[in-house]
């Protein structure tokens, strides 16, 4: 159970970090007139957060229903 929360956690504050990167990216791309380049990197980058999220976390619900099943079968 501790790996899953330290999994969790480790998804959850690089998630976290490259969505505030994102943010700030895609911000800066919509206040400067220049930066139109800087708004797609800048979803971009917060699309790849949530994904690398959503694996994270999918990966923890695998684990623990691979773990429930191997259980049950013992």
């Amino acid at each position: 159970m501790e790996s899953k929360i330290k999994i969790l956690n480790a998804v959850k504050f690089i998630g976290g970090t490259i969505l505030a990167i994102g943010i700030i990216i895609f911000s800066i791309g919509l206040i400067e007139n220049d930066y139109k380049l800087l708004t797609s990197f800048g979803i971009g980058t917060i699309m790849g957060s949530v994904f690398i999220f959503l694996i994270g976390v999918f990966f923890v619900a695998s684990e623990e229903m691979v773990e429930k099943i191997y259980s049950q079968d013992k």
